[in-house]
Parts: structure tokens; sequence; C-alpha cells
């Protein structure tokens, strides 16, 4: 990949620049991501060797606990480090990597997330065939595309930026290198990297928001007027709150950023960097606590595994 400009590096300005603070952002940030790779690493791990959740439901969920500690891992080391060093640098090779996996790990997340809408809607309106349909084949599959398109998606994300002439600044206003901030210190023309960035993102994460939708619309109309059952609507909804709460805490920062309008204004980089660190580190660690606090049966396989060494340990 050929840097056609001649800039080596880039500076990140951070979250900020006052000295007093960064010590209380940096425990903040360490807490964050340990919380993080301990919550999602649980998950993980009860999903792999628990039998009773060898299911399709439970391998997304495994799927969707290993992308968030990846996601937010692509940051917060960087965040860290920065925190406790004068110079904030990172090289022009680092700074298109840790975009690329931003948005490669970033759209598989939001694809997933409408994957397992889908699952669940198979699973409360066909409830006899929900084992024929969603076959561990077709699990496998799905999940493969989200990672696929994703790729390629983020591949070209990332070779539209790296081709750009930085000559404005080398000063990003961001705490990690996302397309956004890289357009602002771009010099030439960038309507393209500006299309790409609204219509393809938007595309990609609005299409899989609107699947979403239809999924749970189709739920409701199905139990309302065809089951006609409000114990089973209940018990339904009950099922879904867990994903419809990690998808508007996904989706609800990421439209703010991508979709809207972008503008220069100290106001919108200041308001982008505050809801970057929402859906970058703060959703990530939600996601588990939701999952498990609202679910029986991830809570009964943690009592199951971790119980029994607790109680062996008080021995």
């Amino acid at each position: 990949m050929e840097n056609s400009s001649s800039v080596d590096e880039f500076l990140l300005l951070g979250l900020t620049s006052v000295q007093k603070l960064q010590p209380i952002i940096f425990v903040m940030f360490l807490t964050i991501y340990l919380l993080n790779l301990v919550g999602n690493g649980v998950i993980l791990m009860i999903v792999t060797l628990e039998r009773r959740l060898h299911s399709p439901m439970y391998f997304f969920l495994g799927n969707l606990s290993c992308l968030d500690i990846c996601y937010s891992s692509v940051t917060l080391p960087k965040v860290l480090i920065n925190l406790l060093s004068r110079r904030r640098a990172i090289s022009f090779l680092g700074c298109i990597t840790q975009l690329y996996f931003f948005h490669f790990l970033g759209s598989t997340e939001a694809i997933l997330l409408a994957v397992m809408a889908f699952d669940r809607f198979v699973a409360i309106c066909s409830p006899l065939r929900y084992t024929a349909i969603m076959n561990p084949q077709l699990c496998i599959l799905l999940a493969a595309t989200a990672w696929f398109t994703s790729f390629f998606y983020a591949l070209l994300h990332s070779v539209m930026t790296a081709h750009l002439n930085f000559c404005h600044s080398h000063k990003l206003s961001h705490f990690f290198c996302d397309v956004k901030p890289l357009l602002e210190v771009a010099c030439g023309n960038t309507v393209l990297n500006q299309w790409l960035l609204s219509v393809v993102t938007g595309s990609i994460s609005m299409g899989a928001f609107l699947l979403i939708l239809l999924s749970y619309f189709y739920i409701i109309a199905f139990l309302l007027f065809k089951n006609r059952s409000f114990r089973m609507l209940k018990k339904a909804l009950s099922t879904c709150t867990s994903h419809f709460m990690v998808v508007c805490l996904f989706y609800g920062p990421v439209g703010f950023t991508y979709i809207r309008p972008a503008t220069a204004s100290a106001s919108s980089m200041s308001e982008d960097r505050v809801v970057a660190i929402i859906y970058s580190a703060v959703t990530p660690v939600l996601n588990p606590l939701i999952y498990t606090l609202r679910n029986k049966e991830v809570m009964l396989a943690l009592k199951k595994n971790f119980g029994k060494k607790l109680f062996k340990g008080n021995q």
C-alpha cells in the first residue's frame, strides 16, 4: 500500500489537553478495558464450555463477545499508552491499520446484530421448524457472511483513505484513527471518500438496522394477530429485550457519528469524541452485563461453573 503523501505519522490530540485529568482518564479507561476483557471473556468461555448453550442464539452471542473484545482492543490500548506519554504519535501504517480493524469489527457487529434478530424471529414465529432452519451450517454461513462482507468493506475504506494526500495538518482531533478526522486534514478531492462514508457505511448500518426492526415488527404482528397471545408476546418481548438494548446502544452512537452531515466545527469534533467513547469503550462493557443479568440460562451456567470452583476453593 503506497502512501502518496509525505506523511510518516499522525499526532492524536486525544481526549483532553489538561494534564491533571489524564491520570483519572487513564484509570477510568483501564478499568473499562479490563471489565470488557473479563466480562466478554467469561461469556465466550461459558458459551464454549456449557453444552446446554450450544444453540444458534449462543453461537451468535459468542461471536458478539469475541467482537467486543477485539473492537475495544483496536483503540483502548493505544489510548492508554498515549495518556502516559507526552508525544501521542501513531505511524501512518499504524493509523491505517487501526482504521481498517475498527471499521471491519464495527461493521461485523452491525450485521451480526441483524443476524441475531433473524434468529429470534425464527425461534418465536417458527418454533417447531427452528432447529431445522437454524442448523449449524446456516449459522456458520450467516456468521461468515457478516465477517467477510465487513472484511471487504473495511478494506475499501482503508485503501481509499491511504491514497489521500495529507498537507493541511498531521494533528487529528481524535483519540484514534478514524475516517472523519483523517478527511478533515486531507487535501485534494475527498468527494469519493465522503460518499463512501455516507452512502456505503449508511447503507450497511441502516440496512442492518431496518432488518432488525422488520424482524421485531413480524414477531409482534405474529403474536398479536396470528397467535393472539399476550402471554406469549410478553415472554417474547422479555427474550428480545436484551438484544434490543444492545442494538440501541450500538446503532444510536454509530448513526450520530457516521450518518449525520459532516461538519468541521470544534463543537462537532468534541461531540464525535464523546460519542466515540460510548460505542468503542462503554458499549462493549455493557453488552455482557445486559445479556448475563437478563438471561436465566447464562446465569445458571455461570453459577454451575464458577459456583463449583468457589465452593472447592473454600474447602
